[in-house]
């Protein structure tokens, strides 16, 4: 091990992140049509984020800014983690952030486009699936690993991660309403309730009321047309449709595991792989840093990385 003063780790430091902006550079414009999608969505989340500003939209600003941030996401990854991620895949999770964070939440899509709410539910269903499993084939495929899985049980992996990562979404959006009194689990209008709470006889009797068309609430009508439910019927379908979600990236995903990669099917442009040589960019501008007469940034990083 090199022992360094502290004035060679700052400087090694330096350098280390000097090689991680150049190898973030070369990322983003590793794939033409990735490329394309994040600097068009980057310009149009520019624009919207400074007519926020000029308008006084602060809160929508600050979705713009979160968007802005979270485009750059993938290619930190992949610099990070030495992954290689599909442009399919790409290109899926950087529109998903623009429709999530700007569409949904600056431009109000989901008020005013029906089921916007529901195809992201989905659409996230299916991206958190393609995460589960490709985390696990990445560590299956690890020969430092002595475990060899079945494509059933990578299936089901990717299958149980993606309702994980849409339970904890709910959890999250439930502590939002219930502790800052957001709407995040937007609330629907029906005609008819069915509860034992309405039972007179304490008898567990389940009463239903029908054909409701108002509710009062202090003496003024709401004039929605119906009782209002409050969020459990919007996260019992999003998490309805992130589980069609999973399912359609589990059951594609057992059959390309169990093709070891050769059938193609829906996970085939949706399965990330690690990095060749000629891909990973940040060991390259390691390893060009090294020749450059700095090997203690190298020797340093490799001690950190797991």
């Amino acid at each position: 091990m090199t022992n360094l003063s502290k004035k060679d780790r700052k400087q090694a430091k330096q350098r280390e992140k000097k090689n991680f902006r150049q190898a973030m550079e070369k990322e983003l414009r590793e794939h033409r049509s990735s490329f394309v999608v994040f600097y068009t969505l980057r310009l149009l989340v520019i624009v919207i984020f400074v007519r926020q500003i000029v308008i006084g939209g602060y809160e929508s600003a600050f979705y713009c800014a979160l968007a802005y941030l979270l485009l750059y996401v993938p290619s930190w990854i992949q610099v990070k983690f030495h992954i290689e991620l599909p442009p399919a895949l790409e290109i899926t999770v950087l529109c998903f952030i623009y429709a999530a964070e700007v569409l949904g939440e600056v431009n109000a899509f989901y008020v005013v486009v029906p089921h916007w709410d529901t195809m992201l539910h989905t659409l996230n269903g299916f991206l958190a699936a393609a995460v589960g499993f490709a985390m696990v084939v990445l560590l299956n495929d690890d020969e430092r690993l002595t475990f060899d899985l079945s494509p059933f049980f990578l299936a089901l992996m990717a299958f149980c991660f993606s309702m994980t990562v849409g339970v904890l979404w709910e959890f999250f959006e439930f502590g939002m309403d219930w502790f800052f009194h957001t709407d995040m689990q937007r609330d629907t209008v029906i005609q008819a309730i069915h509860s034992a709470t309405l039972d007179a006889t304490r008898s567990n009797r389940v009463v239903s009321v029908t054909g409701i068309q108002d509710v009062l609430v202090n003496g003024e009508s709401l004039g929605l047309g119906g009782y209002l439910d409050i969020g459990l019927i919007d996260t019992m379908k999003d998490l309805f449709v992130n589980f069609i979600g999973a399912v359609v990236f589990s059951v594609t995903g057992f059959f390309y595991a169990k093709s070891k990669g050769l059938r193609r099917t829906a996970a085939q442009g949706f399965v990330p792989s690690r990095k060749t040589a000629d891909t990973d960019y940040l060991r390259q501008a390691r390893e060009e840093n090294e020749a450059t007469g700095h090997p203690e940034t190298h020797q340093m990083e490799d001690r950190e990385e797991p």
